[in-house]
């Protein structure tokens, strides 16, 4: 399986898009500003979207790729979301005045997009050509959120992405359980903004090396840092280095990489 890096970072600026994977070719994880550096025949082979919650950054491509490709499509575009999310959709994008419908467009029998609730815990089972295993996670954040860990259908290890989150205990001990081949974590802060960090739930480096802390020492895998503020990104990456460095818990012997956009992992 492939994840293809479209967005990670928390804010724009030259170079830098707001979070967006693409899981081998079919399956879109958020759908920040990273949607617009596909082609319209690869936005166009996209069957499904999983949202992790509502905000700008992780939604801010999905009204402009249903405009840019929903003609192309033979069908709608599956979104999958939180219940809060959907209902955001509704009221504050797809409202005619922001907007079109899209659910109504061009007709409410064949619309561009189709929406289908999700719940923390919820097992879905998504794709045709390469089926997908997306297990809805917890995650603690100013508006409703959740986190994804997505395998091949028939087993095998995960990929997790924790969202937008700050501590998040339950999301650790679902983690323990799992086959895990790597984690993308947020640290959208830097140590300086920390107070900032958690009035907006995101985490800092300090708060990072906490949450962790929570993974059990006989689980060894890479953690890719994401989400981090443009103007930050620098002194974050410091911050989070030379705690390792310093043999913190929660990061000492840990894999610590930096994500990057136009990246591909794959596992």
């Amino acid at each position: 399986m492939q994840v293809r890096v479209l967005g990670c970072s928390g804010a724009i600026a030259k170079d830098c898009r707001t979070t967006s994977f693409l899981i081998d070719t079919d399956l879109l994880v958020d759908a920040g500003t990273g949607v617009g550096d596909l082609t319209l025949e690869e936005m166009a082979g996209i069957d499904n979207v999983v949202l992790t919650h509502s905000h700008l950054d992780h939604i801010a491509a999905l009204p402009l790729m249903l405009d840019a490709v929903g003609g192309r499509r033979t069908r709608p575009l599956r979104v999958h979301a939180l219940r809060a999310t959907i209902e955001a959709l509704r009221a504050h994008v797809f409202n005619n005045v922001i907007w079109p419908d899209f659910e109504s467009i061009p007709s409410p029998e064949a619309p561009f997009v189709s929406f289908h609730d999700i719940a923390v815990g919820q097992v879905l089972q998504l794709g045709a050509a390469a089926p997908k295993r997306i297990e809805v996670l917890p995650a603690v954040h100013t508006v409703p959120a959740c986190g994804f860990a997505v395998s091949r259908a028939e087993g095998g290890a995960n990929w997790v992405f924790t969202g937008d989150t700050e501590r998040n205990t339950p999301f650790w001990d679902r983690l323990n359980a799992l086959d895990v081949a790597m984690l993308v974590i947020e640290t959208a802060f830097s140590n300086r903004e920390q107070a900032l960090a958690e009035r907006s739930l995101h985490l800092s480096p300090r708060a990072l090396a906490d949450e962790l802390a929570h993974i059990d020492p006989g689980k060894k895998f890479p953690i890719y840092i994401t989400h981090t503020k443009p103007a930050e990104t620098e002194e974050i990456m410091w911050q989070i280095e030379h705690l390792a460095g310093h043999q913190v818990a929660g990061l000492a012997q840990r894999d610590i990489r930096w994500l990057k956009a136009d990246g591909v992992l794959t596992f």
